[in-house]
C-alpha cells in the first residue's frame, strides 16, 4: 500500500489544514486531527485520480520527514497507480 507523507498545519481557526509534498494538487482541511487525516485520505485519493485523467506519472511518496505524517492510499488505489505508472513508462 502507498503512503504519502503529509503536513498538518493548523490554521487561523484552529483547525488543520494538511498538503502533501509529493502530491501537491492534494490539499484537505479539518477542525480535528481525526477530521482532517479523513479529509486528507479523501484529498489524495482525488488528486491522485486527477492524474489519472490527464495521463501523467503518479509520484511515487517520498520518506516521511520529521513532523509528517504517512496517509496511505487505499490498496485498490495503491494496486492502479502502480500498475499506471508501469504502463505510463513503456508509452
Amino acid at each position: 500500500m502507498l503512503r504519502y507523507p503529509a503536513r498538518f498545519d493548523r490554521d487561523d481557526d484552529g483547525g488543520f489544514v494538511v498538503t502533501f509534498p509529493d502530491i501537491p494538487e492534494a490539499i484537505a482541511r479539518g477542525g480535528t486531527i481525526e477530521k482532517a487525516l479523513f479529509m486528507a485520505a479523501d484529498a489524495l485519493t482525488t488528486a491522485v485520480d486527477l492524474y489519472f485523467e490527464d495521463r501523467r506519472t503518479i509520484p511515487s511518496p517520498s520518506t516521511a520527514e520529521e513532523g509528517e505524517e504517512l496517509v496511505a492510499l487505499p490498496e485498490s488505489t495503491s494496486d492502479a497507480v502502480l500498475a499506471f505508472n508501469e504502463m505510463l513508462a513503456k508509452t
